[in-house]
């Protein structure tokens, strides 16, 4: 290069407050920014694409505050937490989803750095291209569209099973048929439309759970129609602590016990995928280097408050040898569908089952509804740089990627697999291929971090002059790759206790799948291993940062702002 890469990384990396203020003042920068988009090092694929052919920013700091919050609020925790609990029981669960809520946060922040430093429109398959390899980049992208496929697939299944519970005189495929037309019409109206959908929606799921979780601690303390305390009654026999799981199959209880702990962390790693979705969303947020850090504070309270107090009041007011919860293709229909609806039925409370119910669809349709915007948005990335067919690059006048947005959605059509199996084995099935496919996209993210930490050594940059510093780096990172790849060798060992293929396929699938999309592209564009010393920490900053100067100017524009808004924007 003709100039010192470390010396100007350094200078235009001094936290946005800095750089933003000092844009078009620092002469010498500018002359060398240009100077290295004249090289040949510059690539332009890297760059944003220009507003009238890219995405918008239209997510506003509550917004996208409200969808961190909630938007994997869905079917994991509503609806999956039954399965962890009859084969887990009530410490498997609550220690499970506490373990992999552990493991999330670490996850979230370290995604949160690289997004707040750079908040490009490509998620974080574009960081994986820049630090690591863009044949990395071009798995971790792949992995992440086909892991949508699936996910919005699952939450489309998952709400027809919940409008199951009030009637199974209307066929499943028809409610299916009229969610998927729902959410393409949400998406397909743009982003400031969809984000003030999920707001609405993430808003009333948070003050749903919250509600479900003190109505929860109410029963469990007697406040039911039985007026019965039951206090921690699932906890002990027969009904707990622990689950044998697999007993029949390996003969042992104590390892059976160990198996039921073990087929938790799957199933909480399922819950928590998607989760990430705030390293896709910093391409449509407006000043995000304010807003993707105090997203990322939150998501703490958020795995404590939601999931980990969720898990726990479960473990409290449902018996885990309970035949109503949704585990096995002999569940009832609907009945089934969530641990929160057979605690209000155990107890004998009316009506409020079938308000919880219409609040657990609300929950599912949210979740599929933000799965489908997930999806598009990461095959337009790959596009945009080049990996993927050039026409899911397109976006329409209000930045929606409809080609992208078509595709996504006629996928949501494998959810007619229902017609064949029943809601719970093809959740089992779906379950298992999010959690590869998800484990496989944390892990990337972790090692992109890592990576990332290298390059910034590297060049002399200090991370205390970032945006956002990730706490307990580098070992958070090193311990999620680590504890995540653990967790994903050992998914399916239930696939052969005995052998079941269906089982081995969906747990394993995504493996392979991974390493030949990474292989196939390293051997056919003979790309290398980037070297920390030459990791792109530049290209596409400048517009970015310039982008966020102009939006800043146009906040002051607008005066000082009343108490009452104040209050909205810090929803």
């Amino acid at each position: 290069m003709s100039f010192s890469v470390n010396t100007l990384a350094h200078s235009i990396a001094c936290g946005s407050s800095t750089y933003c203020s000092n844009i078009g003042k620092n002469d010498d920068t500018e002359k060398k920014i240009d100077s290295f988009e004249a090289s040949k090092d510059f690539d332009p694929v890297l760059v944003d694409p220009s507003e009238e052919l890219s995405l918008h920013r239209g997510l506003k700091a509550r917004q996208i505050s409200m969808i961190t919050l909630g938007g994997s609020l869905g079917t994991g925790l509503i609806i999956g937490s039954g399965t962890a609990l009859v084969r887990g029981g009530p410490l498997g669960l609550w220690f499970g989803y506490s373990f992999m809520g552990l493991i999330c946060y670490f996850v979230m922040i370290s995604l949160g750095e690289m997004g707040a430093y750079l908040p490009h429109k490509k998620g974080f398959a574009g960081y994986a291209t820049r630090y690591v390899d863009p044949a990395f980049g071009f798995a971790l992208g792949w992995n992440y569209v086909f892991k949508y496929f699936i996910q919005t697939t699952n939450n489309v299944n998952a709400a027809g099973a919940v409008v199951q519970y009030w009637t199974l005189s209307v066929p499943i495929e028809a409610w299916m048929v009229i969610y998927i037309a729902l959410i393409f019409l949400i998406n397909l109206l743009g982003i400031r439309v969809f984000g003030e959908f999920e707001f609405w929606f993430c808003s009333i799921k948070v003050v749903a759970l919250v509600g479900l979780i003190l109505m929860g601690l109410i029963i469990d303390l007697g406040g039911n129609p039985h007026h019965d305390r039951i206090g921690f009654r699932y906890w002990r026999a027969p009904y707990g602590p622990l689950r044998e799981y697999l007993l029949a199959e390996v003969h042992n209880p104590r390892l059976a016990q160990f198996l039921g702990f073990w087929s938790n962390l799957t199933t909480a790693l399922f819950s928590y995928i998607g989760t990430e979705l705030i390293g896709v969303t910093v391409g449509e947020t407006e000043n995000p280097r304010r807003n993707v850090p105090r997203a990322i504070r939150r998501m703490f309270f958020r795995i404590v408050v939601f999931y980990v107090g969720g898990t726990f009041v479960i473990s409290l007011t449902v018996p885990s040898n309970s035949s109503a919860l949704f585990v096995a293709s002999k569940s009832p229909a609907g009945a089934a569908a969530s641990p929160f609806v057979v605690a209000t039925t155990i107890v004998g409370i009316k009506v409020l089952n079938h308000v919880i119910n219409a609040v657990v669809l609300i929950f599912v349709l949210s979740a599929s509804n933000s799965d489908l915007y997930i999806g598009s948005r990461t095959l337009y990335g790959l596009a945009v740089e080049r990996k993927a067919p050039r026409i899911f690059a397109k976006v329409n006048r209000a930045g929606v990627p409809w080609p992208s947005l078509i595709l996504n959605t006629l996928v949501c059509f494998l959810t007619f697999l229902n017609a064949t199996s029943s809601s719970s084995v093809a959740f089992g099935w779906f379950a298992s291929l999010i959690a590869s496919f998800g484990a496989i996209t944390w892990m990337c993210i972790s090692y992109t971090h890592i990576a990332f930490m290298r390059a910034l050594k590297a060049q002399g940059i200090d991370r205390n002059t970032l945006p956002y510093k990730a706490p307990f780096q580098p070992y958070a990172s090193w311990f999620a790759l680590i504890f995540t790849g653990i967790v994903l060798f050992f998914n399916g060992f239930s696939a052969f206790l005995p052998f079941v293929s269906s089982s081995f396929i969906t747990s394993y699938i995504a493996i392979p799948i991974f390493f030949s999309l990474w292989g196939g592209y390293k051997f056919y564009y003979r790309t290398s291993t980037i070297a920390a010393s030459e990791a792109d920490l530049i290209t596409g900053k400048r517009e970015i940062d310039e982008e966020e100067e102009r939006f800043l100017a146009r906040e002051k524009l607008k005066g000082p702002r009343s108490g009452l808004q104040r209050i909205w924007d810090a929803l």
